[in-house]
């Protein structure tokens, strides 16, 4: 069975998706384990803040290494192997050749989705195995 887990500050939005029409059902059936976290579960404020200034300076804001660290250590826990990718405009484009690729790998999939102007850098460094863009074109929530 495929596994995949996404980790998102936008959990509600991948549910319906997720559950309908043929992702849908592969999960009845039992072909797609697909699991939902929310980043914001994984942070200790109480304002649940998954985002700050960059950590070497620069502008905007990025997606804070912390949270995103506790959701790999916790999702990871179990040991499973597991390719790690960041969803961003900087990434190689996904495209038919790379989901196929992604089918035959047997390790895990967890998708961390990008926000702001992109994730602490220190998350790349440590946490992601390759980082791929979902197209050319800008998408509320991340």
């Amino acid at each position: 069975m495929e596994q995949i887990d996404i980790v998102t500050i936008f959990p509600e939005i991948c549910e319906p998706y997720l559950s309908s029409s043929i992702i849908g059902r592969a999960r009845e059936r039992g072909h797609l384990a697909i699991n939902v976290h929310n980043l914001r579960d994984y942070t200790e404020d109480k304002h649940r803040t998954t985002d700050d200034t960059p950590y070497g300076g620069g502008p905007g804001m990025v997606m804070k290494a912390e949270p995103i660290q506790r959701a790999f250590d916790s999702i990871l826990s179990d040991g499973i192997p597991t390719r790690s990718i960041l969803v961003t405009p900087q990434g190689k484009p996904f495209d038919q050749s790379m989901a196929e690729e992604f089918s035959a790998d047997p390790r895990r999939l967890l998708i961390l989705c990008g926000r702001y102007e992109g994730v602490d850098e220190r998350v790349v460094e440590r946490c992601i195995d390759e980082e791929v863009s979902a197209g050319d074109y800008v998408l509320t929530g991340g």
